[in-house]
């Protein structure tokens, strides 16, 4: 197996302050790639913060000159980025998206497919089952949260050829359990790594678990940050198999 290096942003969200959490992303994105990392995924909603009432108002161009600084450092450093934005719709209320922003300038988008109860009502669901990408000989999957808890939506992604699954999520304690389970169970399923980046404080009114985490193709974890805060979780694959790495910022 080739060596590759991946990482979850566990970052703490400043309410609808888009520039204030750029800055922030920006911070996680030198220290990851100072760790040579590849790919760095962060939490669901990480540049509004999971706010019901202020995302129709942070809604972001992928392409707009708000995320050029992200864009920036993605090509200066040679590593591809998922961060987490509310994103255009059809209607008044926008998709609860990732933004992939990689390495040669060009991005992609993928649009949350399975909502959480009540979010229908400041949210639109996206209409694509997976969504997955290259990065160099493997495909990297996007998962945003509740689709999490959905086997056909883990089936589709690894029905396009993913080895990695990558959920960027807003997780709180007493949801923490359960979903990590399903996440074991899809690893464990399909035979890919799924990595996963929480939110590392509240957000929302939520009080959030933190501990993002990463499980290998066969289920096994191998690494988790130890609670909330902000913190780098960096997983390394070697031929010997892969290792976790926590950098506090």
């Amino acid at each position: 197996m080739p060596a590759l290096c991946l990482a979850a942003a566990q970052t703490l969200s400043t309410p609808g302050d888009l520039a204030a959490n750029i800055e922030r992303h920006c911070a996680f994105v030198r220290a990851a790639a100072a760790a040579g990392v590849e790919l760095l995924l962060f939490p669901e909603l990480s540049l509004s913060g999971y706010e019901p009432d202020l995302v129709a108002g942070c809604v972001v161009d992928p392409a707009g000159p708000a995320l050029a600084p992200l864009r920036a450092l993605a090509q200066e450093h040679g590593l591809v980025l998922v961060v987490g934005a509310p994103l255009a719709s059809d209607s008044e209320r926008p998709h609860i998206g990732a933004i992939v922003l990689f390495a040669d300038g060009s991005h992609a988008t993928y649009h949350k497919r399975h909502l959480h109860s009540g979010e229908e009502r400041w949210a639109n669901a996206g209409s694509v089952d997976a969504a997955s990408f290259a990065l160099g000989s493997e495909r990297f999957a996007l998962a945003i949260c509740a689709d999490t808890g959905h086997a056909e939506h883990a089936a589709a992604a690894a029905a396009t050829g993913a080895s990695l699954y990558l959920a960027g999520v807003l997780i709180s304690e007493k949801g923490y359990a359960q979903d990590a389970a399903n996440l074991q169970r899809h690893a464990a399923n399909h035979g890919y790594n799924v990595l996963m980046a929480n939110h590392g404080g509240p957000s929302g009114g939520y009080v959030t678990a933190g501990r993002s985490a990463f499980w290998d193709a066969e289920g096994q974890l191998v690494g988790a940050t130890q609670g909330p805060g902000e913190q780098l979780l960096v997983l390394h694959r070697r031929p010997d198999g892969w290792t976790a790495q926590l950098l506090n910022l």
